[in-house]
Formats: C-alpha cells, sequence, structure tokens
C-alpha cells in the first residue's frame, strides 16, 4: 500500500478465442511517470522464445514472419486512450495459439513496477450451426391483423470447451433490425423495447424444443410486426475472472411477414341535413379474412373532433351476437357482411357534431368461445343540422329624445312581418351601443344588455351600475315590443344605438336554443351643445369706510347654455404675505352652497363667530357683510361661483367654475410701529440653572397710553443651529393674561409673566441639555380705536437668540470621584486584615531544621 510503481495490464488468461474471428487483446499501463502517451510492444510465444508482433512507437520492431500480415493490416494495434491500445488479429488461426506479452518502454525517473505483462491465447475449432425451417411456405407469410404465427431456428454446438448459447429473434422494419424476445447465455428472458408488455400478456413466447429449437410464437399481430425476421445466436464462454465472454455471432434469415390491416371507415364524408328529417350514416369494415368472425360495432357522437372514447356519447351499439341495445330515435341495421348503417329520426339542432363508429372483430376458438382479435376506430364525420329559421323583419325608433343632457331617451324595438314560425318559438332581444368617432378610427360595438331564452335580463360590462340603479330601464312592451329608456341622458350617451332580436326553438329536451338573429337600424342620439358660459361681478357697496366699520359686497352672476342652474359661492381672501394664518396668502372664509346651505371654511376668529354673514338677495345676486373689520382684515376679496345643473335622481351635477373681480379692503392709518426683539444677559448656562429670556417691545410713531394696547406673546424654540427644523412651542400669554404651555417631555419647567407693559420674562427652570436652541417670541398687538373697538395688528417675529446649556464637570465628577475613593480605601484595608488574620492564625506550622555537619573541605593535593 506504501509502494507505488508502474503496473502493466493484460487480461487474464487463457483467452478462449474462435477459430476465423477476430481478437481484440487489450493493454494498458498505469502509475508512470514521464509523458501522458505511452507506447506498446507486442512479442508472441508458442513455446520458449518471444517473436516480435508490432510496436506503437517502432516501425522496423515487427519480425520477418509477421511483416506481410501486419502490412496487410490483419493484425494491426488500435490505441484506445493514452495509456492502453488493443491488439487486433483479424481470422485467427491455430497457429496463433501461445503466449502473447505486452511491454511499454520505461519513461520513469527510477526502476519499479512491472513493464510486461502475459496472457495465453487458446484457439478452439468452430463448432456452432444455425438453422431455420426447411418448408418454403414458411419463409413468406401473409396473416390478418389479429392472427398468431410461430417461427423456429435450430442452434447447436460441438464446442471443445463449455460454452452457453444466447438466441435472440430480431424484426427488420425500416432499415435496423430490433430485438423481440431473447433467451440469454444465464437461461434468462429478455424482452426487447417495445415488447415488455406483450412479454408479460403472453402475447410473445419463446419456447425451446428438440433438437435444440427455439420457436417464437406472437399472438394479435399488428401492423407493426410485419417486416423480415432472423434468428441471431452467440457463443458465449465464462473467463477465468469469471465474467462472461462472446466468442463469437452467427444469424440466419428465418421469414418475411406481411400484416394485413383492418380498416373501418364511415360511406358517406361530412353531411347537412334539415330539422325535422332523418340522418343515415353507414360503417364500412374492410378485411381480407376469409374464414368465421363476426363484427362488434358501436356509433359515438361527440361536440368536438379531437373528444377521445371516454368524452363521447355512445349512441347505440351490436355486439358480435348481433344484439342491439335499445333507443327510440335512433336504429342500427346489418347490411350486409361488413356494413353496419345507423339511422336518426327526427333530427334536431343538437344533433350538429361529429359521428364515429368503433369495429372489433371476434373469431372463434376451439372451445368454442369467441376471442376478440381486432379493434379499430374511424375517423369521425361532421354532421350539420340546418335549423328550420322564421322569417321576421326588426324595427327600431326612438319615442322619446333628448333636447339637453340629463333628458329622457326612449327607444322601442318592433318585430314586424313574422312568417313561418311554429308555437314553440320565442324572441329576446340584446342592446347595443356604438360610439362616434373621428376621422376612420375604428368603432366598437358595446353590449348594453341582452335576454336569455328565459326572458332573464343580463346587462353588459357598459352601463351595468347604472343599470342596477335603474337609470337605464329595458321592458317588454308587448309580444312583439321591446323598450329602452335612460332616465337622464348625458353626453357620455351620444351615439348610436340598434338592436338585435334573436328567435329561439325549443327542442326535444325542452331546451331553447337559438336559430336566428336579426339586427335593426341604427338609431343616432345627438343634440347640440354649446360651452357653458359664467360670468361673476363683484361690487362694494360702501366705497369708504375704517376699521370697526362693516364691509359689505354683492358678487351677481350671469350664466348662459345651462339649464335651470343654481349656484354655489365661495368668498375668499387674499392677505399680504406677512399673514402667518395662511401660507398661500389665500383664505376661505364661508360658502353658500346651491341647496342655500352656509358654513365657515377658515375662519378661525372665535371671538368674530358671527362677524360674516353670506346671503342670497336673488337667484343670480349673493351679499358678503363682514362685522367689526380689523386691519388685519386687509386684502383682496373675491367670490368663488360654481353653477349646477339638475342630473340624474335628482342629483346636481356640476357645470362651471367662475372667479369676480377682486374688492380690496385697505386701512390708511398713522397708528404707532411696533418692533419685537429677544434679549438674554447669559445665553450660555450650566444644566440646572434658570434661564431667563426677555421679549420686549418697542413702539415708534404716534405715542399710546398702556391702556390703549395689549399683546399676544408665545414663545418658540428650534433645537438645532441652522433653524433648518420646525418650531415648537413653549408657552403663549394672550392679552387676557392666562397663559398655556405645551408638553414637556424633560425634567425642565416653564414660567412666562409680564413684567412690564412692554416687557414678558420666559424662565426656563432646571435647563437640560434637550432645552438648547435657538428661542424667539411672536407678538400680536392689539389697539383699541378710538370708536373703543380693540384692533388686532399683523404677527411681529423676534429675531432669535440661541441658548447655550452646557455641563459643570466639576459637579458632575465631584461625588462619583469621593464615593469612588472612599470604596477602595475601605476594600483595601479589608483585604489587609483579612491578610494579617489568616497568616497569623490560619496558615501557621513549626518547621524544625535538620542539622548539618560542618566540615572543611579537603585540598586537592590531599585528596
Amino acid at each position: 500500500a506504501f509502494c507505488r510503481g508502474r503496473i502493466v495490464r493484460v487480461p487474464k488468461g487463457p483467452l478462449i478465442r474462435v477459430v476465423g474471428t477476430e481478437v481484440a487483446i487489450p493493454c494498458s499501463v498505469s502509475d508512470y511517470d514521464g509523458p501522458s502517451e505511452q507506447n506498446f510492444d507486442w512479442e508472441f510465444s508458442r513455446e520458449a522464445d518471444f517473436v516480435r508482433i508490432v510496436s506503437t512507437w517502432d516501425s522496423t520492431f515487427t519480425s520477418e514472419e509477421y511483416q506481410k500480415r501486419v502490412g496487410r493490416g490483419d493484425i494491426k494495434l488500435r490505441r484506445s486512450s493514452n495509456d492502453a491500445v488493443e491488439l487486433v488479429i483479424r481470422n485467427i488461426q491455430p497457429a496463433d495459439q501461445g503466449r502473447y506479452k505486452c511491454s511499454t518502454p520505461s519513461t520513469d525517473a527510477t526502476v519499479q513496477g512491472n513493464y510486461d505483462a502475459e496472457v495465453q491465447v487458446k484457439v478452439i475449432s468452430d463448432g456452432l450451426s444455425v438453422s431455420g425451417s426447411k418448408a418454403r411456405s414458411s419463409s413468406s407469410l401473409r396473416l390478418s391483423e389479429g392472427d398468431s404465427f410461430k417461427l423456429r431456428c435450430s442452434a447447436t454446438t460441438t464446442s471443445p470447451e463449455h460454452t452457453h448459447l444466447h438466441v435472440t429473434w430480431q424484426v427488420r422494419s425500416a432499415s435496423s433490425w430490433r430485438d423481440i424476445l431473447s433467451l440469454t447465455h444465464e437461461g434468462k428472458f429478455q424482452p426487447g423495447p417495445g415488447y415488455e408488455e406483450r412479454y408479460r400478456s403472453g402475447d410473445v413466447r419463446l419456447d425451446t424444443g428438440a433438437n435444440d429449437t427455439y420457436r417464437l410464437s406472437v399472438s394479435q399481430a399488428s401492423s407493426a410486426d410485419g417486416g423480415a425476421y432472423r434468428c441471431l445466436v452467440g457463443e458465449w464462454v465464462r473467463g477465468a475472472d469469471g465474467s462472461w465472454q462472446k466468442i463469437q455471432e452467427k444469424s440466419v434469415d428465418i421469414a418475411t411477414v406481411s400484416i394485413q390491416r383492418t380498416d373501418v371507415v364511415i360511406s358517406t364524408s361530412n353531411v347537412s341535413v334539415t330539422e325535422r328529417d332523418s340522418l343515415d350514416l353507414t360503417c364500412n369494415i374492410t378485411t381480407d379474412r376469409s374464414g368465421i368472425f363476426q363484427a362488434e360495432v358501436m356509433w359515438y357522437f361527440s361536440a368536438s373532433p379531437d373528444d377521445t372514447l371516454s368524452d363521447a356519447q355512445l349512441l347505440l351499439s351490436m355486439d358480435h351476437d348481433s344484439v342491439v341495445s335499445d333507443s327510440t330515435l335512433i336504429s342500427l341495421s346489418h347490411v350486409d357482411r361488413n356494413s353496419y348503417r345507423l339511422l336518426v329520426r327526427d333530427v334536431d339542432v343538437e344533433d350538429s357534431g361529429y359521428y364515429f363508429c368503433e369495429a372489433a372483430i371476434w373469431v372463434p376458438l376451439h372451445n368454442g368461445s369467441w376471442h376478440k382479435v381486432v379493434e379499430r376506430t374511424s375517423a369521425p364525420v361532421s354532421v350539420v343540422v340546418t335549423a328550420l329559421e322564421p322569417d321576421y323583419d326588426v324595427f327600431l325608433n326612438a319615442s322619446k329624445t333628448p333636447k339637453f343632457s340629463d333628458d329622457p331617451t326612449e327607444l322601442n324595438c318592433r318585430i314586424t312581418n313574422v312568417q313561418d314560425t311554429e308555437a314553440n318559438i320565442r324572441f329576446t332581444v340584446s342592446w347595443y351601443y356604438r360610439q362616434h368617432l373621428p376621422g376612420d378610427d375604428v368603432v366598437t360595438e358595446e353590449l348594453l344588455a341582452s335576454m336569455d331564452a328565459d326572458w332573464t335580463l343580463l346587462p353588459g360590462d357598459r352601463g351595468r351600475e347604472r343599470i342596477q340603479n335603474g337609470e337605464i330601464i329595458f321592458s317588454k312592451r308587448s309580444a312583439d315590443t321591446f323598450s329602452l329608456r335612460i332616465q337622464w341622458t348625458s353626453e357620455s350617451d351620444r351615439g348610436d344605438y340598434f338592436c338585435v332580436i334573436s328567435a329561439w326553438s325549443r327542442h326535444r329536451n325542452n331546451s331553447w336554443v337559438k336559430s336566428k338573429d336579426v339586427t335593426s337600424a341604427t338609431v343616432n342620439i345627438f343634440w347640440a351643445t354649446q360651452d357653458y358660459t359664467l360670468t361673476v361681478e363683484a361690487v362694494k357697496l360702501k366705497p369708504f369706510f375704517v376699521a370697526g366699520h362693516t364691509f359689505e359686497m354683492t358678487c351677481k352672476v350671469s350664466s348662459k347654455n345651462i339649464k335651470t342652474p343654481r349656484y354655489s359661492v365661495l368668498i375668499t381672501a387674499e392677505k399680504p404675505l406677512t399673514d402667518q394664518s395662511s401660507p398661500n396668502g389665500t383664505t376661505r372664509i364661508i360658502s353658500l352652497n346651491q341647496d342655500s346651505v352656509v358654513r365657515l371654511e377658515d375662519w378661525t376668529d372665535q371671538t368674530r363667530v358671527d362677524g360674516v354673514v353670506l346671503e342670497k338677495v336673488q337667484e343670480n345676486e349673493f351679499r358678503y357683510r363682514m362685522y367689526q373689520t380689523q386691519v388685519s382684515d386687509a386684502g383682496l376679496y373675491r367670490c368663488v361661483v360654481t353653477a349646477w345643473s339638475p342630473g340624474g335622481g335628482g342629483m346636481w351635477r356640476e357645470a362651471v367654475n367662475g372667479l369676480s373681480n377682486p374688492i380690496q379692503i385697505d386701512f390708511q392709518t398713522s397708528g404707532p410701529v411696533f418692533n419685537v426683539s429677544v434679549h438674554s444677559d447669559s445665553p450660555t448656562i450650566y444644566q440646572g440653572e434658570v434661564a431667563d429670556l426677555l421679549c420686549i417691545v418697542t413702539t415708534e410713531g404716534m405715542p399710546l397710553e398702556p391702556d390703549d394696547m395689549s399683546f399676544d406673546v408665545s414663545w418658540f424654540a428650534v433645537r438645532s443651529f441652522a433653524l433648518d427644523r420646525e418650531p415648537i412651542l413653549l408657552a403663549s400669554l394672550d392679552r387676557r393674561g392666562i397663559v398655556a404651555q405645551s408638553r414637556r417631555n424633560g425634567s425642565s419647567d416653564l414660567s412666562l409673566e409680564r413684567i412690564s407693559p412692554l416687557e414678558f420674562r420666559l424662565r426656563v427652570h432646571g435647563c437640560e441639555d434637550h432645552d438648547f436652541g435657538n428661542h424667539y417670541c411672536v407678538v400680536t398687538p392689539w389697539v383699541r380705536s378710538a370708536t373703543g373697538v380693540w384692533q388686532r395688528e399683523p404677527d411681529i417675529k423676534a429675531k432669535p437668540i440661541f441658548l447655550s446649556v452646557k455641563m459643570d464637570v466639576l459637579n458632575a465628577f465631584k461625588y462619583p470621584l469621593l464615593i469612588g475613593i472612599g470604596l477602595a480605601t475601605a476594600i483595601g484595608l479589608l483585604s489587609c486584615l483579612i491578610g494579617y488574620c489568616s497568616s497569623r492564625w490560619c496558615c501557621k506550622k513549626e518547621v524544625q531544621e535538620t542539622r548539618r555537619e560542618r566540615r572543611r573541605l579537603m585540598s586537592m593535593e590531599m585528596d
């Protein structure tokens, strides 16, 4: 196991071969060094000395007695890989019996392993004999489909060695041979590909008989069994290594078998019959059988030509005893030996489809029973039953057409000139809509609704919701009149309408089948429309007024091409950009809808909830009043009007919007000007301290008494350095002195107070690190006018001041350091005490010293 060297291998001998056959002796080498492609030398010895035969690398290697055979190619080397070759000897003779040695020239760095190997070859005489039947009639067989046949061959061997025979029956179809059944050299039966099922059922058998005969039996022959048959026999011997080796193979042609196919056809091709007539079909069986046989016939019906027998409907059957299954309207008769007739009386439209017959041939056996030998199915025949269509016309007219949107529309579809109708005919209707498209665009039809044979309404995809809501009504006025009514016609309903009247016939099973469709002419629903026009004019009733007075304006509306309009009005105000109540500058104040319901929109002044009024003066005139106007009400006021027209179901539909001209409120005043600033003596504080922030209001211009002015103050904070976050409301103080604080998450607290008429102080108690940031105040001044009315001035925002909160490092670490030093000292003293006690009392023991003799060393000279 630990050694490694070159190994040359040949098969284990002796190798037994038959004279006259081709012999291939393999030789391989492994575990070698050097190039991957190795060379080989072959030598032969009958008794003592070896004679050189052939080499892969030296053309002069061959000895003189083998040069002719090597030159003719009777002896050659065939390389199978870089490290393996085969010595091939064609037409081996008894003189070739002996020892063969395979050698490999060394390519190794060191010599180790074996460099040659020998094998003994034994040549025996040919004792295998294979023959077929001697009868001439057996060389060619002509059979009918479903018959049985037997073929025989004989195989013997007189080999001096203990050999086994391998017998295989083959058939040639086209240009290749196929294995049918084999009796192997190991005594096992082996069916060929495709014959496994027939072998297990017993239809294909191989039997042995006297005089070394092998009989092939085939039952239930089919067209695939036709062709040339031969018997292939191989001779096998067990080698020295225990494996089986085939030493030769012979074959003999036995017979040629032709199978006559049995066909089943229907005499007629595609058939077209009229309703209530009879359908006549004939099934013909084509066979060359001359003996006794009986046919079994079954007729099938299917709606598709691709249906299988399991999916098809069995109509009628006749077994091989000529017993016919029972049926009222269908009969099956035996016309002659190979023809069977199917007759269907009083055909209906539902009888349209595909008909085919299945036939089976039965032959009698020796014991008196019947055996089925073949079964075939005909190609399907298409049968079309033409219905008896009634004759009638369809007329469509509009009894009501719309002039405006939301007017009703009514269409009537009538059946006229009815002829050739029976009592079992009924009519249904389908309604369709086609939209007008500009140019040459393709117009598609949309189904509005249809009726089935039971007059059940089936809504289409278009307008399904409107049909369910009752906006579109379908009805049957009389036996020949159907109506379509659109309660409120919209512009999307404009287009072409037409109806389709369907005739339904009752069949034998009381089912209804559609037999005919007749389409009416189209009716166009259209009305001329013009664009809606809406004009709104705003007028200020009092041209001059001052703060505290009433502002009043009216909005007059005029419209065109709108049917019975109603109006909804919205009053808006465009405030200056300094007003913070509306970021986009437009405020919705009050509205009045088309039903005269008033609603406050964005009016947030709780002190003047009733200060704005919007009322309807006439159908097209509206008046807006604002009482006790203030300076903050300055801006542009407009009327936004929406025209509504009546829609379906009592609903209102928006028609068009209009915007009035602006009316400006501008207060010319020379009152005081207010300024606001924020101040702090110590903007940088430590945690836990109190931060004082002052909001200081200054006035310029006309002086005012302190009692004539008051302020709303709100404090905000932005928790960032760059003012890039949303401000947070901290606290507010209104002009009545009521303080409101927002909810806080930390432990710090706030207080807001007025320390003078124009100064307001915000205190942050117990500051924490999250109290840092930019702080500012927003002041809303209120000024009392000469009439005693308080006027609100625009909001004023102060410039922010940054509050920084630091941490007191000494106070923060004072107590932790003292506690740490104390604990360390206590633990050190305790450790010393424990060590002293342990060495004093626990670990003490007496040690006796051994007495040592004291002797002086002797000098080297004395020693």
